[in-house]
């Protein structure tokens, strides 16, 4: 299905031409009619897959021809800032052409854009995109007035979760009128997403787009390590890497500023990217390696799914991811087109039944490679058996 036959505006259709896009994705070919109907909507899908198009298409559309009152309309929460600048660039490329006004606010910026996101707020602007605790600190100053929002977003709700801000997305719900037009996007539906699914929507249509498995391009490897060898063997994986571009994963922020110091020491051109770097920073490695003058990135979990860079020569889980799905989208970031890529996960000891998981999930068994004899003894792994 091509974008041409959703019926959207000729200005919104000259930002979707603009931007090159020419045929809808599975998850924006089913969710796009549902929103444009007003239905509310829960969707399973991985970052990845359109899903940021899919909301934002119908959203322009119906801000451009309902009626514009000065005030917030639409509001979009996010888990990271990261997510909340990429979905803002989204917005801001394909509103180009139409006078749809947007702002992205998030935390880990200087006083006076706190300022420019309090006028936007009390101004008005038609859609804000938002993380919870930023927004909740504006609610909190008594300027905000969510009563005209006709149109609620909750996008990567699993992560929101995880990330501890439930208690802070339900007041938000409870500042917004009760008869709007609500979307929920999720890359995992656990039981405690359907719990706010009940409480935040009404009689949702469900969209669930299978995850896809990864490329067969990317070659997957697997490394059954000590905890204290996976800094020396990455090192080792790394050493011919000059030329590459590589994205490392860590679970902690202490394990990514040492192991950034320690490739960086080595000669590679690397930085990291993590929670306790100001937003200007974080914005400036992302950009740096996207323009290929920083070549390896080390980065946290709790930024990943914000981090969206396409043509990566090599994934290296330094930690392995805690859902079986981010494995998926990590390495899929890798091997894209026709291109090839390597993706290598470290697995300490401790780790070992959630790579299990991982290997369920993707059917098969993924190759461990044998660790170098002068990096001493590794632990042996535990292959899982798939049930008969």
């Amino acid at each position: 299905m091509t974008f041409d036959e959703f019926g959207f505006e000729p200005q919104l259709q000259e930002g979707i031409h603009a931007l090159g896009f020419e045929t809808a994705t599975p998850i924006q070919e089913q969710s796009i009619p549902v929103i444009m109907q007003g239905l509310d909507l829960i969707g399973t899908a991985q970052t990845g897959t359109g899903k940021t198009a899919a909301f934002l298409l119908p959203l322009i559309q119906k801000l451009m021809t309902g009626e514009s009152k000065g005030t917030v309309r639409a509001l979009i929460i996010v888990p990271t800032r990261e997510l909340a600048v990429q979905i803002d660039q989204h917005m801001q490329g394909l509103s180009y052409f139409t006078p749809v006004s947007s702002i992205a606010i998030y935390g880990g910026t200087e006083g006076f854009v706190f300022s420019r996101e309090k006028q936007a707020l009390t101004e008005g602007s038609d859609l804000v995109v938002c993380t919870p605790g930023r927004m909740i600190a504006h609610v909190n100053m008594g300027y905000v007035d969510f009563s005209d929002v006709e149109y609620l977003i909750l996008d990567e709700a699993d992560r929101m979760l995880d990330m501890g801000f439930y208690d802070d997305i339900m007041k938000l719900v409870n500042l917004l009128p009760k008869t709007r037009q609500t979307l929920m996007f999720s890359a995992t539906m656990p039981k405690a997403i359907r719990q706010m699914a009940q409480k935040v929507l009404r009689d949702p249509v469900e969209i669930n787009i299978a995850m896809s498995k990864p490329a067969e391009k990317v070659l997957q490897l697997a490394y059954s390590v000590y905890d204290n060898q996976k800094l020396p063997i990455t090192q080792w994986l790394l050493q011919g890497a000059k030329d590459r571009t590589v994205l490392v994963f860590c679970s902690t922020k202490s394990s990514t500023k040492i192991l950034s110091r320690a490739l960086h020491q080595m000669g590679l051109n690397v930085s990291e990217i993590h929670s306790d770097l100001e937003q200007k920073e974080r914005e400036d490695v992302l950009n740096r390696f996207k323009s290929r003058t920083l070549n390896v990135l080390v980065a946290t979990d709790i930024v990943s799914r914000g981090i969206d860079v396409e043509n990566i020569d090599m994934v290296v889980n330094y930690d392995v991811p805690h859902d079986a799905e981010d494995y998926i989208h990590r390495i899929g970031r890798t091997a894209r087109a026709a291109a090839s890529g390597i993706a290598v996960t470290l697995i300490g000891p401790k780790e070992q039944v959630k790579f299990q998981s991982i290997e369920r999930l993707l059917g098969k068994e993924v190759h461990k490679g044998e660790v170098p004899t002068q990096y001493g003894p590794a632990p042996e792994y535990r292959a899982w058996k798939p049930r008969k």
